[in-house]
């Protein structure tokens, strides 16, 4: 099955403070719910020993689609810094992810630096996504806005992006077993963002932190890509060594933006997310959403 949801951004309003170009923080993201996590039963037992990637990823998805539903949790943070400032958020959710019908529901607050929070509200049904942070209305797009694509974390749909990893960059994803898990990982040290910008894993770390490299403009620094460096990056998905489910996803990556008197600006993100069990509710849209 491929998956409707694509596994995006934590975009949590951001701007760094300086007093050369006038920056303000801004905040971003209801207290996340508790997570039920019912006793994991094996999988069916593969034919023959799964050997590559792709094996295991094929594992994953039919696992992972023996349930009805999953809960995963969230925690993400992110912060810009430069010469001992720093301004940074945190972000935690609890999401639940249906599998036939496709459906997910996210509930998740985020906290500045400052303390000030913020929550949201995510629910995607039918290929709409509905949306509600704070106290605003619910407000509706197609799964394919920007806006939504950056707000949903969809843990499942990362076994999709890691096969299309492998189909793009081939050995450059390594396979480990170790502990009672299967780990996939890809990932790229520091170099120019010229130099790697066309590997699909940079190029998601790039889309999710196009949101802040439009804050630091709108605050009068210059971002400009051909000046961008890739500080890190490291994705890695966990999948369990019995049952071939997710057990948990990392993505954490950084840039460096050149400012004034040859300074950098640094940029760090880093989401992980959780598989709590399976979920026997059902995702619906509360009434009055639509």
């Amino acid at each position: 099955m491929r998956n409707r949801f694509r596994r995006s951004a934590l975009v949590l309003p951001l701007a760094l403070s300086l007093a050369a170009c006038g920056a303000a923080e801004k905040d971003g993201l209801v207290e996340p719910a508790g997570a039920e996590s019912p006793e994991a039963t094996p999988s069916s037992e593969a034919s023959a020993a799964p050997e590559s990637r792709e094996d295991f990823l094929d594992l994953a998805e039919k696992a992972m689609g023996e349930a009805g539903a999953w809960t995963f949790s969230v925690k993400g943070q992110e912060g810009l810094s430069l010469q001992g400032q720093r301004s940074a958020a945190t972000y935690r959710a609890t999401v639940r992810r249906g599998m036939v019908p496709e459906a997910l529901h996210s509930q998740g607050v985020s906290t500045s630096s400052k303390g000030k929070r913020k929550n949201e509200e995510i629910y995607v049904v039918d290929g709409t996504a509905y949306l509600k942070k704070g106290s605003a209305p619910w407000k509706n797009a197609p799964t394919s806005d920007p806006e939504m694509q950056n707000k949903v974390e969809d843990a499942v749909a990362v076994i999709e992006e890691f096969r299309e990893y492998v189909q793009a960059a081939g050995d450059e994803m390594t396979l480990t077993k170790a502990d009672g898990a299967i780990q996939l990982r890809v990932g790229s040290g520091k170099q120019k963002l010229t130099a790697v910008r066309d590997l699909a894993w940079v190029k998601k770390a790039k889309r999710e932190f196009d949101p802040t490299a439009e804050q630091l403009r709108d605050a009068g620094i210059p971002v400009n890509e051909a000046q961008l460096t890739l500080s890190r990056l490291e994705e890695v998905l966990v999948l369990d060594a019995k049952t071939y489910r997710i057990k948990s996803h990392r993505f954490e990556f950084g840039f460096l933006v050149p400012y004034a008197g040859g300074r950098d600006i640094t940029y760090e993100q880093d989401v992980r997310q959780e598989n709590q069990g399976t979920f026997d509710g059902k995702i619906e849209l509360p009434s009055g959403v639509r």
